[in-house]
């Protein structure tokens, strides 16, 4: 299996149009991109992310006009898109879906969505043919086995506690990663934190893939409109 490089902006910033551009630039090396829905409660995002999300909104992103940005966009990366449960019930839980299905999206990400709770979205997911992404934290251990049972598309495994954000030191449980190749055959992919070609490297020796999201979302927030070229340049010294 060939080892995946997953890439993450945040949709709206600085706006619609530059997020296409910026995702038709990390499609040229990225196997999936995530796109973050803009929200003002991001509890599992670091101040970068946070403060993108709060320019996003403040710039008037919407889900409907991440949607319409979506369905025009066309790359061979798989998409996956990351939001809090609040606005997909916002939005209507069908229609969300519906709507990623026509956007071309393969995934979703929902940090705060409890696996005992998954049901709520599952149904109208499977309809639409989009996969729920399992995340799965350092804590989840004993947990392992059943989580990664129900997992489909890939496993988020995150490599350390608290939010997302630049780190200068990244932990990777090599004991997890084992557990759950032991039970699944999904691609496991470990992010939060990522940001160097040595870090990547590091996690690309026990998982199937790497996230990088801060990094990017940095880029973004010190070159604006501009930002392109700076991402271009950083996601070739990453992969």
């Amino acid at each position: 299996m060939s080892k995946k490089f997953i890439s993450f902006i945040t949709a709206g910033d600085p706006s619609m149009a530059k997020t296409k551009e910026f995702i038709e630039v990390l499609a040229e090396h990225s196997d999936i991109i995530e796109i973050g829905l803009p929200f003002s409660d991001p509890l599992a995002e670091g101040e970068i992310i946070e403060a993108a999300n709060m320019r996003a909104l403040a710039n008037g992103a919407t889900t409907t006009k991440m949607f319409e940005m979506l369905k025009s966009t066309n790359v061979d990366s798989k998409l996956v898109i990351l939001t809090y449960i609040n606005p997909i019930f916002v939005f209507g839980t069908e229609k969300f879906f519906a709507n990623c299905k026509d956007s071309g999206i393969w995934g979703v990400i929902i940090p705060d969505l409890p696996f005992e709770e998954i049901a709520e979205v599952k149904d109208f997911a499977d309809k639409y043919g989009v996969h729920i992404i399992t995340l799965i934290s350092p804590t989840s251990a004993e947990r392992v086995k059943m989580l990664a049972k129900e997992a489909s598309g890939f496993i988020y495994l995150v490599s350390s506690m608290g939010v997302t954000g630049v780190r200068e030191n990244i932990s990777i449980d090599s004991e997890i990663v084992a557990q759950l190749r032991s039970v699944t055959d999904v691609p496991v992919c470990i992010g939060f934190g990522i940001s160097t070609p040595e870090q990547a490297n590091t996690v690309r020796e026990v998982a199937d893939g790497v996230i990088v999201g801060s990094a990017f979302v940095k880029i973004i927030a010190e070159h604006g409109e501009n930002a392109a070229e700076p991402l271009r340049a950083y996601l070739k010294s990453m992969v």
